[in-house]
């Protein structure tokens, strides 16, 4: 099955789960008539939102190129995230509002023990299917996935700490500090949404993702071989779950166009076993000059002009940086 499909597929999962959380969660507010859960029912509704939006998102990016879509449609996935982490946030200044709604007009809440039994069911399924979500987005760098799993999650923290807060409130009879602990929650769901988005907005405009850039940079070093002289200029465009990586490889000068083809072709083997697929690897094969020579570790070459002095272990700052490269130029 294409990686985009069992995303897409995935994504049903979550919004299906959605749907019937939120009802639960709603049950348990018209119960209690607590703010706290109201609370959680609230970015329930944003769960489902976002969800439905993310599954829309991702039918998108699973679309083939076509002739105004040249790199695919994985693009559209930062959008939705970028649009969850906008609702996330405006969740987050609601659940404040209502609770100094309910501070100033204060309730008394009603079956606590109810809600916390449904509450509990709502957070433990959040949790285990969040944690699949971000397991699977990372398997197949799918931002969306990756986002809602992220989310659900943050969600569960909220609904532990309505929890905590509910057992505080059934022990202590202090009904005030149901809005209190909403306030928290509030704020905390506030900064959770302004993360997705920037995230989103890095994603959108193309910023260098560090942690996979180092990865990568990791893995062609620890399995280069004496005809890759030097690596540089290194950039990875993501698309969705695709990634576009472009580079510059130094080979040696004398070997022919399918020679040089081959190293290139070894290359992308290992990248796609490392990462997937769904890769698109665009290198530039430049030839080795004579300054080559004193970072070239083969032992088999008849026309070296200068010795050996030290092989240039590969890292993020001399691969993606050219200027860095001067012996290989």
């Amino acid at each position: 099955m294409p990686i985009e499909r069992e995303n897409y597929n995935f994504q049903k999962i979550i919004a299906f789960v959605g749907v019937v959380l939120l009802a639960i969660k709603l049950a348990a507010w018209y119960i209690t008539d607590s703010v706290a859960i109201l609370t959680d029912a609230l970015e329930g509704i944003v769960n489902v939102i976002a969800a439905f939006i993310g599954l829309y998102s991702l039918y998108l990016s699973a679309q083939p190129k076509d002739k105004n879509h040249p790199y695919g449609h994985g693009k559209v996935e930062f959008i939705s995230a970028g649009i969850e982490g906008v609702m996330i946030a405006f969740a987050g200044l609601w659940i404040i509002f209502e609770a100094i709604n309910h501070i100033i007009n204060p309730q008394e809440i009603k079956q606590i023990d109810i809600g916390i039994v449904l509450i509990v069911f709502a957070g433990v399924t959040n949790f285990v299917v969040g944690y699949l979500a971000v397991k699977k987005g990372k398997k197949n760098n799918s931002i969306a996935l990756i986002s809602s799993g992220k989310h659900l999650i943050s969600d569960t923290y909220t609904t532990l700490g309505v929890i905590i807060g509910l057992i505080i409130i059934k022990v202590t009879s202090i009904y005030w500090l149901d809005s209190v602990f909403a306030m928290v929650f509030g704020i905390i769901i506030i900064f959770t949404g302004v993360k997705i988005l920037r995230q989103s907005v890095a994603g959108i405009m193309d910023e260098a993702d560090t942690q996979l850039l180092e990865n990568m940079v990791e893995t062609l070093n620890k399995n280069r071989v004496p005809n890759w002289i030097d690596l540089h200029n290194l950039r990875i465009i993501k698309f969705g779950s695709g990634l576009h990586i472009d580079c510059h490889l130094t080979v040696p000068w004398y070997l022919t166009v399918k020679e040089a083809h081959e190293e290139v072709d070894a290359i992308e083997a290992l990248i796609q076993k490392k990462y997937g697929n769904n890769i698109e690897l665009f290198v530039h094969s430049d030839y080795c000059k004579p300054k080559s020579c004193e970072i070239c570790t083969k032992v088999d070459c008849d026309v070296r002009v200068k010795p050996f002095i030290q092989q240039i272990d590969w890292n993020l700052s001399n691969v993606v940086d050219n200027k860095k490269h001067q012996l290989s130029e």
